[in-house]
């Protein structure tokens, strides 16, 4: 793993985040003096469960996957995150040890923002402090989201579901839309709670019924208006 003091713009990237518009010059560069750029390959683990956390990181370029993992080795990723997006958080606000494990899932470029500088931006500006609640906020809302899908919704519809988050705000109903998967098979199966060959059988069984079409990783989309409506 890299680590290098802001080689790319790291004070233009903070300022265009919308977590940041609020801070003045000043704020800013103490945020920017705190943050570290870290360049890593795919398969890079970020962090693992117990590790301290002294700041939380932002996706530049790249994905990340957040899992949870089992003694055996066995996980359950529970998000799938890409650039503009931030993980580890709660844990630095709690000032607990990390819960979860982050891996790259193909080569990255991160900020690592410390604690300290954060914590002393928030308590120096509620503007910043109401940003990242609401953004916190959000992700609680997306948790109880797909908590309801886990339990009240079947896997075709978490599939389905998954592939009309992914598209576009503009594809239309009446035509076709491609969308690129953020993540292998393995990965979206395990986000979804479903096993790869699950996620497999229905990926084709929405290709016989002539809803989708796939190549690798790229699927596109055929019907969207019966997609919507399809039932299991």
């Amino acid at each position: 793993m890299g680590a290098h003091k802001d080689s790319f713009g790291t004070l233009d990237f903070l300022r265009d985040l919308p977590l940041f518009r609020e801070l003045d010059a000043c704020e800013l560069e103490a945020i920017g003096a705190a943050t570290i750029e870290l360049r890593v390959t795919a398969g890079t683990a970020l962090f693992r469960r117990d590790d301290p956390c002294d700041g939380f990181h932002v996706i530049v370029v790249g994905r990340v996957k957040l899992a949870l993992l089992a003694p055996a080795g066995a996980e359950k990723v529970v998000g799938i995150l890409g650039p503009g997006q931030s993980f580890g958080e709660a844990a630095m606000f709690l000032g607990k040890r990390h819960t979860l494990y982050a891996e790259a899932l193909a080569d990255s470029l991160l900020l690592f923002i410390r604690s300290g500088a954060m914590l002393e931006a928030i308590r120096r500006n509620p503007k910043l402090a109401r940003r990242m609640l609401d953004e916190m906020s959000q992700r609680l809302y997306s948790l109880v989201v797909d908590i309801e899908a886990y339990t009240m919704k079947n896997a075709t519809e978490r599939v389905t579901g998954y592939l009309l988050a992914a598209l576009s705000d503009d594809a239309g109903a009446g035509q076709p839309a491609e969308i690129q998967l953020a993540a292998s098979k393995s990965v979206l199966a395990s986000r979804l709670n479903i096993t790869r060959e699950h996620f497999s059988r229905i990926l084709h069984e929405l290709t016989q019924s002539g809803l989708i079409r796939v190549s690798g990783r790229n699927i596109r989309i055929l019907d969207l208006a019966r997609l919507r409506d399809h039932k299991i």
